[in-house]
């Protein structure tokens, strides 16, 4: 064999090219990337320090003031809404130790906080812990520095308000010219918490020092400070100094940003100079920190590192010559190894294959003759591959190659615009199916849906692991009137073919494959209603997929009446509380994951109830009441169930009690009922019904569930929640009536049962 002709010497010199190609390439295109890429890494760093700083005016100064006003809006023991009457001003006691507390507030958040002034609008009063006591605060030699937010809130729709900075005098009062002068900025808001400023009994206001706000940017940012400043949404300046930009690209005629409601940087021409603006809104407050950095800032690093990449490419380029040879050799003895193996295998070859490469080849050519012969295998695979390929598609998460090899498979053209998921169901009659009958039955769905020869359509269908079946629908036209016509081809009346009710669940409509895991996500997030709907075929509302968002919860005071009346044994209140439950879920805004939750604690207090009374059904054991709500269908029949397990519980432990034992109960119940403002210990009431204590104990243990002490409250906060909801009663007043003889350890109870104070349960009730 020729040196020339062998295969090392091919490699050799491939290898030599390839090197000089790559690093020349490789220089020119590290010079202009990552130069770019770095520039791009210095503003990200950029914009990161001003997202930090945004954060850290946001937390320590601005979200800081409104936890202030929550302390002393929300302080019992200051008497903050007394202020507004008349009577409460000229108590000058009272009013200095309100002011104290103001001036308190101040002294402990001195560093941020100038002044605390407290505002009677309709008194046109004002109580300052710097200033005192002011009569016509919006008149007068001081009024012009309280005007800006006193006006503000006069004609405010909205409960609060932030002010410009303005500068202050220390000596309002003062006419004297010059002074020291601090620079403000003020945070009102109304009192009570959702009253407009307008229509607001009292106005909080809080002065806060714009130098702790320039003091985080210039800690934060110290190299970007004099570039910094904050703005409100009129373009008012709030901290810093803005640069002249009137009239640049990126801004807005108010002298914000363009699109300043989301964080964002562009580059802009300010003068002659170009600058790059990054800006960052603080929510709290609506305004937004913008800083406007010289581009040269950036460029400048840039030029290092081009030079550093040239560097390091002369450096590959000689180590790539060097290095070529040695792959060469390298690469050349399993090249030598293959080929040494080959002849042991095939014997002698021909002359014309004495090259390396040639006799590789010949092998090859062998091995494709034994290949073809797999193909026919691969025919066999092909429903598994199917499979495999749909549910990738669903799942997301393949790249570009994985998904055109997907679509291969699947024969899935570019004619088609619209892509969507439909998910579909089988109803209640599958439930006792062997798994062969099931599987049966989702063949057959399959081969329906794939079958239907739609115009403009192409469907292709798989079962999922939990036997539901997944549609992955391709239009070419609309896809509204294409889904309605599925929809009806698949309903109970158009396909008795089936030979079974099934519910659809259909995703949304993407433009493009690999959006189409979305759609198969909403439509099983559609699917989890089958259960609380289950006579609609057809799950599609935008409304389920708003409730699966929802943080509306069922009120708690239906699960408190459903355990007092399951303790009670009241059974058609009992039955109508779960009535009034399930109704909830059903019809309610209620994520399906929630209301699962709800279904699962109400099963509890049922089964737990159950074992605290040592209740076993006459074919003895204990039930297993939470394994036979995981076996119901859906809501409706575990309504049924529930309605049956109930009364069949209640009638049986019924025939159990013996007369005397439930006569006495029910004496007890009756004087605990009508005499619960009285003494109702255990001794006094067991007096009453000519028994001894601990029996009577026992016997509301044994009947009821529950201990004599637990039943006394209930009756209480039964009661006096009926108070609450149908009198004008006070507090104290009901609190009296149902046998406490504190308004604070009646609340404290209330909260412990219902967990919320009684006025919070009326404010619920008035808003329901």
């Amino acid at each position: 064999m020729k040196k020339w002709n062998s295969a090392f010497t091919s490699l050799a010199v491939s290898y030599l090219f390839v090197v000089l190609v790559i690093v020349l390439l490789l220089c020119s295109v590290f010079s202009i990337y990552f130069s770019g890429r770095y520039k791009e890494e210095l503003r990200n760093s950029s914009r990161l320090i001003l997202e930090n700083t945004a954060g850290t005016v946001e937390a320590s100064v601005l979200q800081r003031v409104q936890q202030i006003y929550l302390e002393l809006s929300l302080d019992r023991t200051s008497a903050l809404r007394l202020f507004s009457d008349a009577s409460f001003q000229h108590n000058l006691s009272k009013v200095s130790e309100l002011q104290n507390l103001l001036k308190a507030e101040v002294a402990g958040n001195s560093d941020i906080v100038q002044a605390v002034h407290l505002y009677a609008p309709k008194q046109q009063v004002m109580l300052s812990s710097l200033h005192g006591l002011i009569y016509d605060a919006d008149q007068g030699e001081g009024a012009a520095y309280f005007a800006g937010w006193i006006g503000g809130m006069r004609n405010n729709p909205h409960s609060s308000l932030w002010t410009p900075a303005r500068e202050v005098p220390e000596d309002i009062y003062s006419s004297v010219p010059g002074g020291k002068h601090s620079t403000l900025i003020t945070y009102a808001r109304s009192y009570p918490f959702q009253s407009s400023g307008a229509d607001s009994d009292l106005i909080l206001a809080i002065d806060i020092k714009q130098s702790a706000i320039s003091a985080i940017i210039g800690n934060m940012m110290p190299l970007q400070y004099e570039d910094t400043y904050i703005i409100d949404p009129s373009g008012a300046l709030i901290a810093g100094e803005v640069l002249a930009h009137a009239g640049s690209p990126g801004f807005s005629a108010n002298g914000l940003p363009a699109a300043a409601g989301e964080a964002g940087s562009f580059s802009s021409m300010i003068g002659e100079t170009s600058y790059v603006i990054s800006h960052q809104p603080l929510p709290s407050a609506g305004w937004t920190i913008v800083s406007a950095v010289p581009a040269s800032f950036f460029y400048a690093p840039s030029n290092v590192m081009q030079q550093l990449i040239l560097g390091l490419c002369l450096l590959a380029l000689l180590l790539g010559f060097l290095l070529s040879g040695v792959l060469a050799k390298v690469n050349y003895k399993p090249v030598k190894r293959l080929t040494a193996k080959i002849r042991d295998l095939s014997g002698p070859v021909p002359e014309p294959a004495a090259n390396e490469y040639r006799l590789i080849d010949t092998a090859f050519t062998r091995l494709s003759q034994q290949v073809s012969s797999l193909e026919e295998s691969l025919q066999a695979s092909a429903p598994a591959i199917k499979r495999n390929a749909v549910l990738s598609l669903l799942d997301g998460g393949l790249n570009r190659g994985e998904t055109a090899e997907a679509l291969q498979v699947l024969g899935i053209t570019p004619q088609y615009s619209r892509y969507c998921c439909l998910l579909i169901r089988p109803q209640e009659a599958w439930a006792h199916m062997s798994s062969a009958h099931i599987q049966s039955m989702v063949g057959g769905i399959i081969e329906h849906l794939e079958d239907l020869g739609l115009p403009g359509c192409r469907i292709i269908a798989e079962e999922l692991p939990d036997r539901q079946v997944a549609a992955l629908v391709c239009a070419a036209g609309p896809a509204g009137p294409l889904q309605e016509q599925l929809s009806q081809l698949l309903s109970p009346a158009g396909g008795r073919q089936l030979q079974a009710d099934i519910q659809q669940a259909w995703g949304s409509w993407v433009a493009e494959i690999p959006q189409l895991h979305s759609s198969f996500s909403e439509a099983q997030t559609l699917m989890k209603y089958a259960y609380f709907l289950p006579e609609q075929p057809v799950l599609n509302a935008s409304g389920l997929l708003e409730r699966e968002n929802s943080l509306d919860e069922i009120p708690q005071a239906l699960l408190v009446k459903f355990k007092d009346k399951l303790h009670s044994r009241q059974l058609d209140e009992l039955i109508s509380t779960a009535g009034q439950l399930i109704t909830a879920m059903r019809e309610g805004p209620y994520p399906a994951d929630y209301c699962h939750f709800i279904l699962g604690n109400t099963v509890f207090i049922y089964s737990d109830y159950l074992k605290s009374i040592r209740y076993k059904p006459e074919d003895g054991g204990y039930p297993d009441l939470y394994g036979q709500y995981i076996g119901m269908s859906n809501i409706l029949r575990f309504q049924d169930w529930l309605t049956c397990s109930l009364a069949a519980f209640i009638t049986e432990t019924d025939k159990r009690n013996s007369g005397r034992a439930l006569s006495t109960v029910e004496t007890a119940k009756e004087y605990i009922t009508q005499h619960l403002s009285d003494d109702l210990s255990l001794d006094a009431v067991s007096s009453k019904v000519f028994i001894s204590p601990k029996y009577l104990s026992r016997l509301f243990k044994e009947e009821l569930g529950m201990n004599y002490t637990d039943y006394v409250t209930g009756q209480r906060m039964e009661h006096a929640r009926t108070l609450l909801e149908g009198s004008s009663m006070t507090v104290e007043q009901i609190a009296g009536t149902v046998g406490y003889g504190t308004a604070a350890y009646f609340i404290k109870r209330f909260k412990e049962r219902y967990g919320c104070t009684p006025g919070n349960y009326v404010r619920t009730v008035k808003e329901g």
